[in-house]
Formats: structure tokens, C-alpha cells, sequence
């Protein structure tokens, strides 16, 4: 069955291709395709001509067999790899200039500018060095990131089913290849899951339909098949709604087919429609976070400058010589590095991930949302239980032991597998196909002979394969499997009867067995195609009950994820009692309680569902544990709705019917197993589906995600400081407290030291919880520790009065700014050390990185007065008297700042800083 008799697309089903530019210029012309990408209204004298089958292959010099190899790479050198021109890597320069867009470095290069206007050459350059610097570090680790996520892409590089030759005596052979290296006149297989690699055209299908919303924005999936005989009307239709034609951007949603390939690369329709822009992802949830905070600041940091030259002209009557230190002042409370250690950070964990677990981080900000999951949504098979499923017993309607349900059950998996030429059995087929081998040969193959098949699709939920049954001429019989409740509905039988057996079924389900039912019919043989109308009248024939096995990781990754304080919910098709049954197994409780107002329980069914607005749903989503009888729109749903309670989620699945709910969520996961248009839509894909690949891209993501926010409140508590003590310091003393250039080479050498932040390791109270990030925490730790450190700053003039007291005129003025750029330097240096994350001094201990880069901040800031740079910038070397002082101010800091620490994770730890801050702010949503 897997290969294609020559000549099959002619005699066989296979008819027309419509004339579209897609798909009818003879081959080999200039262009295989050309003008694929013209619209055509299909009308007028000028429409193309339709064309059967067997006329597009001869026009592509091909054939049913497929190509020969040696043909088909001649062809792919004439006409280049089959992949979009949408996305080329950006040159280095050009993400250099690129960087100027991020606001806190756009207002850092017009704060240059206006330095630079006012003649303060010394703060320009200064200010002008940052911004470079900002740049440069940005812009090489997003080459080195854009990089690594392109190495990693390549492990999970889509492949196709071609059907080629060796020679052109050889037999025709299927193998997998690069999507990049089809060629026009490829003969190609396509399967459920399955991304439409290039413009084809459908030779043989079998219950073949495709989503192609890409294109054209319709929602359904639209019926794909051959067309046997030219058909004038079709050339009247647009391209989209001929039936013969799948096109590049499509997915598979149920049924098979082989198609020959008529346009690839940027002569697709996808291409066209696109333009050659790549679809940009809207901001994920770290995105809009980070930008809250980053807009907040900048607010802050452009009302600075106004109001110190305000306050120094009102109080000390100085003019615009205090611009170039507003400036500075300005350029204290921004946080030049966050672009640099945010992209580092992600990257790092992204390339930790893919080496130590092989967990690919397709989109970097999808790392973040990871570690700020709170709820993670994902289907019960292949996941809590093996995706291996075993026969417990196959039973005729009176639920009496009857072998021939097995066998019926066995001969439509069989030959639905075949006929629609499916890649491989699902779960269930499988098992059913194995345990009709156990118990021994029966006439399945041999004595039966497949005439179609209706294979299986989420909204029909069965399968139907047509026999010819030996000894019975003229006869043709439709064997149907599937839900129980779909083939009830298909049977002839009363009220009453169904309602028998629905309550069998039910009683079954309840103990935890997953059940198909199986019936049959007897029908006159016919020619023509069957459809699923001829699903009807049907005889009931028995149920197959099969049991799943639990995956022997779930129930200890299910407890670790609850410790990590991530809620699982199971949104599955099964029936509520399966569904509840293997969770309760793996201790996982599905109690959302039992809310008699709202007419739900333990599990809550699609039918409730469908009968809730959306502020019900998100209510009880958030309560509930269990989701049964979900269909795609289903899931999507759920997950949106516990989106919109606040809850970050992730959704686990890998297969077309999850597509919706992966867009849905915050972050989709998918193993690298998954059908392929799963794995392009998912942010994570993981080398297994296995819930402890998830806990370590969670912890990853959590381990990214603490280093960034640590580095956000140290700087952003540490700039607010410095910027209200030089503001007081600035309206008290009758010279300014640090010349511009100070004030900016003291930023330059604090931020260089915050690199360190992307190297980091936290401490384990960072990875106990989900990791957001929320103005309202970042604004009260920081006004708090940054009221501490001005004090600390302010403290510090009394020790310069008495260390300086003799000093007087610009050597006074000078050994001031020494002092005080020491000593800010110093308690940088301490809050670095002793605000890291980390309750325990040997979780503090551990950041050798941040050690290491406090101590070198500490070194500069205690020897670069006394060095020649020194006087260039306006300092002198200091007394001794000044250091041992100034060792009593820091010793009083470094207590007060360990003392406040602490109780703030008190405060956190036993909850007074309340957990509804995920709700409240959560990821900024």
C-alpha cells in the first residue's frame, strides 16, 4: 500500500489541477511555478486552464513513481531550497543600529546629545561610551542567541514523505527528507499533523481535509481530493476552494494522500500572501512586564532633569551650568544593562536546557514565562498514562465475553490503516490490532479485502473502513469504531436501547476503562467514494474496553511540580470517570469540590462548559482539576479563560486538535514527537513527553527569570539612592556634590559589574515558587532599600566633614568628590553581595560571579582616586582618617541592609506579601 502503482493518478481517482499559476506552466520552464504568487480571479478569457493529473505530471516530467534522485537534486540546484525568503540573518551592523530602539538606551543617546549641545563635552562622552557600550553587548548577544536558537531549530527540522528512485528501473522507495530539499515533481505523502511543505496537488486522498486559515483565514477545515475528469467550472473558482489543490502554510487534519509538488520556496502562494515578511508573534507576557517597568522608570528619569535645575536656580541661584549634572542625575536612575543581562540570561538558560535535557526555547522570552507557569494544562494519554494502552476485554451488548468484537474492532483498525494510508496506528488501533494477534490468526487480511476507509477525525470521532467479505458478491460491509456515544448515534436501534447501552458504557468508564464501540453494516457494492452520510442504520456489534497503563515517571513528577506551586489540569477527550480514575491513581486530586449552585463536581464535563459565560468558566477552571470530553475549541477555551483570571499557563499536547489551545496559552509546549504543525506553533519543545522534562524547563526558566529580577531590584534600589542623596546633597552643599563626569564613569564601572547577574546561580527560594515579575513588588523593594542606601549616602557627609575639616577650596571640593565616589562604589559593592536572592549565608556564598564582580567594583572604587585618572576627573587622594570612618558607615549599612533584607522574606515567606499579587499583577497581562 505505500506505493504507487505508475500509472494510478491517471486510471485511479486523481483528475484535475485547476489553472492556476501555482500549478500549470510546463515544466521544465524558466520557473516550474511562474507567477504562482499573481492573483488570478479565475475568469475571463485569460483563466487558466485545468488540468487532470496525469497532464501536471507530464508538464513537471514526473509520475506517480516520484522523481529519480539524480533528477531531483539537478533541480534543486536550478531551483534553490524550498524555504520562505521571509527570514535571513540580520547583519551585525544592522542589529547595532537596531539597538537604539530599546527606550532606556533611545533616552541615554538624547541625554548625549543635549550634553553635547550645551558644550558639556566630558558628560557627552561618557554618556555617548554607555550607549556604545549598551549596543554592543546587546547586539552580540543577540547574534550569539539568534545563532544558538537556529542550531537548535535544526534538531527539530521539519522532514517530508517523498516517494523517489535510484534509477529509473529501480522500484519507487518512501523516505524521509529535509523540507528545504523538495524539488517541483516530487511525489509526496501527506498525514494527519503533517505541514503542507510546498503548492501541491492531490493525486489520491482518503478522508483528506486541511486547515488553510494561514491563507485564508477560515477557521473549518476544507476537504481535499482528486478530481477525475477536467471540470470547466473549476477554472471559475478561486484557487483556495478547488479541492485538488493543498498549499504551502496548511496542516493536515485528518485522512492521507499523495500529491505531486507543483511550486516551492518563494514561488508558493504563502510566499506571496506574506511578502516575504515573516508573521511576528505579538509581546509575550515578560515582554509587556519588563516594558512596565522599564516606561515607569523613564517617566521618573525625564522628570529628574527639570526639577534639579528648578530646585538649584530657586535654591543656590545657579543657572544652566547644573544641566550636564541634571543630566547625570537622569542617567543614575536608568538601568542601561537590563537589555544586555535580560537577552544573556535567556540565552544561557536556553542553551543549558537544549545541551543538559534537549529542550529547544524556540521563542527566548518563552523561557521566562516558563518559570512564571502557575498552571499547567495538558491531555491525560501519552502523558499521566503511556501512550500504550492494553485490551481488558471485548464484549457483546448483553456484556457477555465475545471474541468477534475484537475481530470486527481488529479488521477496521487494519484496514483504515492501509486505505488511508495513515503512518502508523494510534494508541487505540494499536492495541487492538496486538491483542487480536494474542489470541491468535483469525481471517482478517487474508480472508477480507479493503475497499475504502473514512478514517478518524476529531469532530466525527470514529473510523470506518469498507470490506468486500469473502463469498458475498455484490455485498459491501462498513465496519465503524469509535466514542460510544458517536456510534450509538449511528445505529438503527430505539430509545431505549441506546439508553441500555449508554448506561453500560458509562457504568465501564466509571471503573477506569477507555471503551470503542464497534458496529457494522451490509451494504450494495457501488463504485462511487463513500462519505461519512453513509455512517448510518448501522448494527450494533460490542465494546472493547481497554485500561491505560501509568507512565511510570507521572505520579513523582505530579508531586514535584505541586511543590514548585504549579496547579496541573487535565483537559482530555476521555469519559469523566477515565479521566478521573487515572488521576486519582497518580494521587493527583480532582476535586474542585462539588458546587451544587453551579451543577458541577469532581470533573467538570464540555457540556457544562458549553453552558458557562466566560467569568463562570475562569471561576471554575481555577477550582476544578478535570476537564472531560474536551474537543479542540474546548481546551483553547479553558486556557483562555484561566488567562483571564490572571493565571499564567502552559499547555502540553502534540497534535493537531491541541493547535488552538497551544496558541491559546502563554507558553505551548510540545515533544519533539509531536505532528509538525504542533511543533511549529509550540514556544518549548521538549525530547520527550514526559512531565520531568517539563519540571527542568521550568526550573531553568525560573533560574533565568530569578537572575533578572535580582539584578532589577539591587540596580534599581542602588540608582534610587544614589539619585536622592545627590539631589540632597546637591540643594545642601554650596558646590555640586559629584561633577557630571563622575556621576557617569561611577555608572559605567557599576553597570560592567552587573554582567555578573547573567551568570549567577540562585538560591533555591528563587526556584520554589512561580517567578514573575510585578511593578508593584519592584516599586515598594525599591523605594525601601533605596530610602536605606540614601541614608547610608548621607551618612557619609558627616564622616567627610570630619575627615575634610581642614581641607578647603577646589582641594576640598575635590577630595568630597573622592570620598563620596568611594564610598558609592563601597555600598554598591555590599548591595550586590548581601541583597542576592538567598535566605541562608551559604546560598550567598555560592555567587562566586557576583562575589567576584563586587569585589573587583569595591577595588576600583577605593583605588581610582589615587590613581592618575584621578585629578582628570576631579578628585584627590583622600586622608586615612576618612577610610577608617568610613569603614564604621558601611559596617552600619551592611546591618541595617542585612536586617531589612531579612525581614522582607519574612514577610514573603509567611505570606504577608500576599500570593494574589500573581492575580493582581501576575506577568502584567
Amino acid at each position: 500500500m505505500n506505493s504507487v502503482p505508475e500509472g494510478s493518478a491517471a486510471a485511479g481517482p486523481g483528475r484535475t489541477a485547476p489553472g492556476t499559476s501555482a500549478s500549470v506552466t510546463p515544466f521544465p520552464a524558466a520557473s516550474p511555478v511562474a507567477g504562482a504568487h499573481a492573483p488570478s480571479s479565475g475568469t475571463g478569457p485569460e483563466s487558466p486552464r485545468v488540468k487532470t493529473s496525469l497532464q501536471i505530471l507530464r508538464s513537471l516530467d514526473s509520475g506517480p513513481r516520484g522523481l529519480v534522485e539524480a533528477r531531483a537534486e539537478e533541480r534543486l540546484a536550478r531551483y534553490g531550497e524550498n524555504v520562505l525568503p521571509a527570514w535571513r540573518p540580520v547583519p551585525w551592523p544592522r542589529r547595532f543600529v537596531r539597538s537604539l530602539r530599546d527606550p532606556f538606551t533611545s533616552v541615554l543617546l538624547c541625554l548625549g546629545l543635549v550634553s553635547a549641545a550645551v558644550s558639556a563635552w566630558g558628560t557627552a562622552c561618557v554618556i555617548l561610551a554607555l550607549v556604545a557600550v549598551s549596543c554592543l553587548l546587546r547586539s552580540t548577544e543577540e547574534h550569539r542567541a539568534d545563532r544558538s536558537t537556529a542550531a537548535l531549530r535544526e534538531l527539530v527540522a521539519t522532514t517530508a514523505t517523498v516517494v523517489r528512485r535510484s534509477s529509473a528501473d529501480a522500484p519507487p522507495r518512501e523516505r524521509d527528507v529535509p523540507v528545504a530539499d523538495l524539488v517541483p515533481g516530487d511525489v509526496i505523502r501527506l498525514g494527519p499533523g503533517d505541514l503542507v511543505p510546498a503548492d501541491v496537488q492531490v493525486l489520491r486522498a482518503g478522508g483528506l481535509t486541511v486547515h488553510q486559515s494561514a491563507l485564508t483565514g477560515e477557521s473549518a477545515p476544507v476537504a481535499k481530493h482528486p478530481l477525475d475528469a477536467p471540470d470547466p467550472t473549476l477554472a471559475r473558482a478561486g484557487p483556495f476552494a478547488q479541492p485538488q489543490l493543498c498549499f504551502q502554510g496548511s496542516s493536515v487534519t485528518s485522512g492521507s494522500g499523495t500529491a505531486v509538488i507543483v511550486a516551492t520556496g518563494g514561488r508558493t502562494r504563502f510566499a506571496a500572501a506574506h511578502d516575504g515578511r515573516a508573521r511576528q508573534r505579538g509581546a509575550s507576557a515578560f515582554d509587556r512586564s519588563v516594558q512596565g517597568i522599564s516606561w515607569t522608570l523613564i517617566r521618573f528619569m525625564l522628570l529628574t532633569p527639570p526639577l534639579v535645575l528648578m530646585a538649584n536656580a530657586a535654591l543656590r541661584g545657579r543657572g544652566l551650568e547644573t544641566l550636564p549634572f541634571a543630566v547625570a542625575v537622569a542617567v543614575g536612575l536608568t538601568p542601561e544593562m537590563l537589555p544586555v543581562i535580560v537577552t544573556t540570561a535567556l540565552a544561557r538558560g536556553a542553551a543549558r536546557l537544549a545541551r543538559t535535557s534537549g529542550v529547544i526555547v524556540k521563542r527566548l522570552p518563552a523561557l521566562h514565562d516558563l518559570g512564571a507557569v502557575d498552571v499547567l494544562c495538558l491531555d491525560k494519554t501519552g502523558t499521566l498514562t503511556e501512550d500504550r494502552p492494553v485490551v481488558e476485554e471485548a464484549t457483546d451488548g448483553s456484556d457477555a465475553p465475545d471474541p468477534e468484537v475484537l475481530r470486527w474492532a481488529a479488521l477496521s483498525a487494519l484496514w483504515t490503516l492501509q486505505l488511508a494510508e495513515l503512518p502508523a496506528p494510534d494508541a487505540l488501533d494499536e492495541a487492538v490490532l496486538d491483542a487480536a494477534e494474542e489470541a491468535g490468526p483469525g481471517e482478517t487480511a487474508v480472508a477480507y479485502e479493503g475497499v475504502a476507509a473514512l478514517p478518524f477525525d476529531p469532530v466525527r470521532r470514529v473510523a470506518t473502513a469498507v470490506l468486500r467479505r469473502p463469498g458475498r458478491l455484490g455485498v459491501h460491509t462498513l465496519v465503524t469504531k469509535g466514542a460510544v456515544e458517536a456510534v450509538l448515534e449511528r445505529c438503527a436501534m430505539d430509545g431505549d436501547e441506546r439508553e441500555r447501552l449508554l448506561a453500560l458504557a458509562d457504568r465501564k468508564a466509571e471503573s477506569g476503562l477507555r471503551l470503542l464501540a464497534v458496529a457494522r453494516a451490509d451494504r450494495p457494492a457501488r463504485a462511487g467514494a463513500y462519505t461519512p452520510a453513509d455512517e448510518r442504520g448501522l448494527t450494533f456489534v460490542g465494546l472493547v474496553a481497554l485500561r491505560d497503563v501509568p507512565a511510570p515517571s507521572a505520579a513523582d513528577a505530579l508531586g514535584v511540580l505541586a511543590l514548585r506551586g504549579i496547579t496541573v489540569k487535565v483537559l482530555t477527550g476521555d469519559h469523566p470517570g477515565t479521566a478521573a480514575r487515572a488521576c486519582e491513581d497518580l494521587g493527583l486530586r480532582t476535586g474542585a469540590g462539588t458546587d451544587t449552585a453551579g451543577g458541577y463536581g469532581d470533573v467538570v464535563t464540555a457540556e457544562l462548559v458549553d453552558t458557562l459565560s466566560d467569568a463562570e468558566l475562569a471561576r471554575v477552571a481555577d477550582r476544578a482539576t478535570v476537564f472531560a470530553r474536551c474537543t479542540p475549541a474546548h481546551k483553547a477555551r479553558i486556557v483562555s479563560a484561566l488567562r483571564s483570571a490572571g493565571r499564567t499557563t502552559g499547555f502540553l499536547g502534540d497534535g493537531v486538535n491541541d493547535l488552538p489551545a497551544l496558541h491559546a496559552a502563554d507558553v505551548g509546549i510540545c515533544p519533539r514527537n509531536a505532528v509538525d504543525v504542533a511543533r511549529e506553533a509550540a514556544d518549548v519543545v521538549l525530547a520527550e513527553k514526559d512531565l520531568t522534562a517539563i519540571d527542568r524547563a521550568v526550573l531553568a526558566g525560573r533560574h533565568s527569570s530569578g537572575n533578572i529580577a535580582t539584578y532589577l531590584r539591587i540596580t534599581l534600589s542602588s540608582n534610587l539612592g544614589n539619585v536622592i542623596a545627590m539631589l540632597t546633597a546637591g540643594l545642601m552643599l554650596p558646590f555640586l556634590p559629584m561633577l557630571p563626569a563622575q556621576v557617569l564613569v561611577q555608572n559605567l564601572c557599576f553597570d560592567a559589574a552587573q554582567l555578573a547577574f547573567a551568570f549567577d546561580r540562585p538560591a533555591a527560594a528563587a526556584l520554589r515558587r512561580p517567578s514573575v515579575l510585578r511593578s508593584r513588588d519592584f516599586l515598594r523593594f525599591i523605594t525601601g532599600f533605596g530610602l536605606l542606601n540614601a541614608a547610608a549616602d548621607l551618612a557619609t557627609f558627616g564622616v567627610l566633614a570630619l575627615a575634610l575639616h581642614n581641607a578647603a577650596g577646589t582641594d576640598g571640593e575635590a577630595a568630597f568628590h573622592a570620598g563620596w565616589f568611594t564610598e558609592n562604589l563601597l555600598t554598591q559593592a555590599l548591595v550586590m553581595v548581601l541583597l542576592r536572592t538567598g535566605r541562608s549565608a551559604a546560598e550567598r556564598r555560592a555567587g562566586g560571579p557576583l562575589r567576584a564582580a563586587a569585589a573587583g567594583l569595591a577595588v576600583v572604587g577605593v583605588l581610582l582616586p589615587l590613581t592618575p585618572l584621578g585629578p582628570l576627573l576631579g578628585m584627590s587622594a583622600l586622608p586615612p582618617l576618612y577610610y577608617l570612618l568610613l569603614g564604621s558607615v558601611l559596617g552600619l549599612y551592611a546591618v541595617g541592609l542585612t536586617a531589612a533584607r531579612r525581614r522582607y522574606e519574612r514577610r514573603h515567606a509567611s505570606g504577608v506579601e500576599p500570593e494574589r499579587g500573581v492575580r493582581e499583577g501576575g506577568t502584567e497581562h
